[in-house]
């Protein structure tokens, strides 16, 4: 029987909801403040490498797909990803390595010496606690393992958010957009300001329609790949999806309902 897959009504999105994340983080002033409110810095601007019209503000290059990918005023670089789901074994934190190989070739490309590669953060925000440690977030740099107070100074670092943390290591404007990712709206500016900008790109209609088409195309590459009733009919799902629609991998398995231990096998068709 082939599995069900709802299109979530427009008014139902949220934060969490690669749609309406993209949609946000592309509003700069907001996408600026989280960051200024992560990484406690001042940052007076935001770039957007990639940026295409409507949601689809992502990195096109080598075959993967980015929720959002700007440069400062002071040129680092950051990617910031929407995470919903913990994936089986160790493929998250894969992806942050390959993430990070695709960024510093794409900043190659562009004629930089490894000299002058920029300053990169990959920053994962996930509705759970991808390491079991209660911390609201998890801060990755190179160090080596003989004398950790030798840095690499390789100046990549990633970042985990967790919005089920316990401990006391965030300060509270962190706490109160974790607090929001999980549904919770409260007082805070940063969080008053993104549920602001949400019920009001919700009231656009153009917008509305152009969720509804998203979600209609993605809906009938599904039916494509399960029409053709073999692995490289959902294959060829999960290439359009991921083309024609700018989502990632793992998202379009996800449309696909593809089971958990068939991905890899997937993933490797994919790629051939």
């Amino acid at each position: 029987m082939k599995p069900m897959y709802r299109i979530k009504p427009w008014e139902e999105l949220t934060i969490q909801d690669d749609y309406m994340f993209k949609l946000i983080m592309g509003v700069k002033r907001i996408c600026l403040s989280l960051l200024q409110s992560i990484l406690h810095v001042e940052i007076a601007d935001i770039h957007y490498l990639e940026t295409e019209k409507s949601v689809d503000v992502r990195y096109q290059g080598k075959g993967i797909r980015m929720d959002v990918y700007v440069r400062d005023d002071a040129n680092t670089v950051y990617n910031i990803e929407m995470q919903v789901r913990m994936p089986e074994g160790k493929s998250l934190f894969k992806r942050t390595r390959y993430y990070q190989a695709m960024i510093d070739a794409d900043l190659l490309e562009t004629g930089a010496d490894y000299d002058d590669l920029n300053k990169t953060i990959i920053i994962f925000i996930c509705p759970f606690d991808p390491f079991g440690k209660g911390r609201h977030i998890y801060t990755f740099r190179n160090f080596c393992a003989e004398d950790k107070t030798l840095e690499l100074s390789d100046d990549a670092a990633k970042i985990f958010l967790n919005a089920k943390g316990t401990l006391n290591d965030v300060d509270e404007s962190i706490k109160a957009f974790l607090d929001y990712v999980n549904g919770i709206v409260c007082n805070d500016p940063l969080v008053r300001a993104i549920d602001e900008e949400i019920r009001r790109i919700k009231e656009e209609n153009e917008e509305r329609v152009s969720y509804m088409t998203f979600a209609m195309k993605m809906m009938e590459e599904r039916k494509e790949g399960f029409k053709e009733g073999k692995a490289e009919g959902l294959a060829s799902s999960i290439r359009n999806m991921m083309k024609n629609m700018g989502i990632s991998l793992e998202k379009a398995m996800d449309v696909l309902q593809i089971p958990m231990d068939e991905r890899a096998k997937y993933a490797a068709l994919v790629k051939d």
